[in-house]
């Protein structure tokens, strides 16, 4: 059966994805060699266990490479004048297609070996949910890929108008690197890494031995503080793996605006990101202040915005960032710049909510803590005097601490319309000020306990096809908090306000 050649207008991937994929799988099996050629030497001497994971190495080089190889001469797409077509696969052939009008993301990746090739990852997609929504050629090269690029998010429209600039917005500045170890990030590297201690010591058998050598160093310690040092030890290597992080992730950040209104996100050391927003989907920012950072006098800014990829894998790729942790001002300046506004709706006056908004929270605080601390006191007068002191510890530590967050919760809530925008803010551990297009918001969502009726207070929650899908205005003012949605958007709650009986 002779094989019909593909027209002139469909291409394939790069021929390279098959030393790639040979490559990246004889990393992985180094990796394992050890583990295993160590497990072998229990029933075979070294020089044959060497011999086995070597033999067994290649032949898992060489079918991963032969799959590749099919995989690639199976694989071939085009860029037509309504749609994208892709077809792939062996067995079960595969077309998928994308209508180019519905196309909202054109992403570029490529990690330290891809780089080296001078190769990329493009994703196309059309920012629904669901792999069908998206097509990824892996890998075409950067010339190719950033020609498909622009390709596919040309626009005949013109930028929108208003106060910007075009070109850059806003570029790395190196002293940013302080705000990453104050980030939630750095204890979960430091729990990470004492875990990997233990199961690479348990994978070649000295689990025992390392657990004994660290009771060596502290045989004569007090237990709290031997917990204080390990505690400390772990710290340090999450700050060292947050700094390492953050360098690996945003090292030559630069944000800019490309002629015909598309926000570009250039970012990464060993592994470069391309990130494209097209303005015309954009439909507001988020500035995000987790506590440390906060603390610092810091924020991150978010795209609120339709058509940005929700997979899995853009999720954890920051995808919706537009500036890493900066200084506030900085963070209130680049929004501004986004949203083609002289002022940023991120650094409006916001309204403040009731006091029975401060009691709720402070009240949820206390639950929250004391809950524990009751059982803790019930099993102690049951069992021993041991857990009584633990709940008074708890309790003196843990009183104060939900206090303040409690207050600072409060302080936190509020809301206000700002030019074309509604804004509003909440959070205390992760504060987040969103600045929504008023044109954005689809409905709105009105929720009222028993308790929030008893205190006059109403939660409202714009809802929007963009970013979260949903921006809340908790405990607000019950008269106020429908007011406030009457205006941001005439005509779409009046219907279902109450209006008292005309006279008769």
């Amino acid at each position: 059966m002779s094989t019909v050649a593909p027209p002139a207008d469909w291409h394939r991937l790069d021929p390279r994805t098959v030393l790639v994929t040979a490559l990246v799988v004889a990393g992985v099996v180094a990796g394992a060699a050890i583990p295993v050629t160590l497990g072998l030497t229990r029933w075979f001497s070294l020089p044959v266990a060497v011999l086995q994971v070597f033999a067994g190495a290649v032949l898992v080089i060489g079918a991963a490479a032969g799959a590749d190889r099919v995989r690639w001469h199976r694989t071939r797409y085009r860029i037509g004048e309504e749609r994208v077509d892709l077809h792939t696969g062996l067995l079960i052939v595969k077309r998928r297609s994308l209508a180019r009008g519905r196309i909202r993301t054109v992403d570029l990746t490529a990690n330290l070996l891809l780089r080296l090739l001078g190769l990329v990852t493009v994703r196309i997609g059309t920012g629904e949910q669901g792999s069908e929504s998206t097509l990824e050629l892996d890998p075409v090269t950067r010339t190719e890929g950033e020609r498909l690029r622009r390709l596919l998010l040309e626009r005949a429209a013109t930028a929108p108008s208003g106060v910007h600039r075009e070109g850059e917005l806003a570029v790395l500045d190196p002293r940013w690197i302080r705000y990453a170890p104050v980030s939630f990030v750095a204890p979960m590297l430091g729990g990470a890494a004492a875990g990997a201690v233990m199961q690479v010591s348990d994978w070649v058998g000295a689990q025992g031995q390392v657990i004994e050598w660290v009771g060596d160093r502290f045989r004569e310690t007090p237990l709290l503080w031997v917990i204080i040092v390990l505690v400390l030890a772990a710290l340090v290597a999450g700050v060292v793996g947050a700094l390492g992080l953050w360098i690996e992730m945003w090292w030559n950040y630069r944000l800019e605006r490309e002629p015909g209104g598309t926000l570009r996100v250039r970012r990464g050391l060993f592994t470069s990101r391309s990130i494209s927003v097209e303005e015309a989907r954009l439909r507001g920012v988020d500035l995000v202040e987790p506590l440390g950072v906060r603390l610092l006098g810091a924020a991150r800014l978010d795209a609120i915005t339709t058509g940005l990829a929700k997979d899995q894998e853009a999720r954890n790729a920051d995808h919706n960032t537009l500036l890493p942790a900066a200084p506030r001002t900085r963070a209130d300046a680049v929004a501004a710049d986004v949203l083609r506004e002289a002022d940023t709706p991120t650094g409006a006056v916001l309204t403040p909510h009731p006091r029975a908004a401060r009691g709720r929270r402070l009240r949820w605080s206390l639950a929250a803590v004391l809950g524990p601390v009751l059982v803790l006191t019930f099993l102690g007068a049951l069992l021993t005097p041991v857990l009584l002191w633990i709940a008074l510890g708890c309790a003196v530590v843990a009183v104060p601490v939900a206090v303040v967050l409690a207050l600072d919760a409060y302080r936190a809530l509020g809301h206000t319309l700002s030019g074309r925008y509604l804004v509003t803010r909440s959070g205390t551990v992760r504060r987040s000020t969103a600045a929504l297009e008023r044109a954005g918001v689809i409905g709105w969502t009105v929720k009222q306990s028993v308790f929030q009726r008893r205190a006059g207070l109403l939660t409202i929650t714009a809802t929007t096809a963009a970013g979260g899908g949903a921006y809340t205005a908790y405990d607000t003012d019950a008269a106020e908090g429908l007011t406030f949605a009457a205006e941001a958007v005439p005509g779409l709650l009046e219907p279902f306000l109450e209006r008292p009986p005309k006279d008769v």
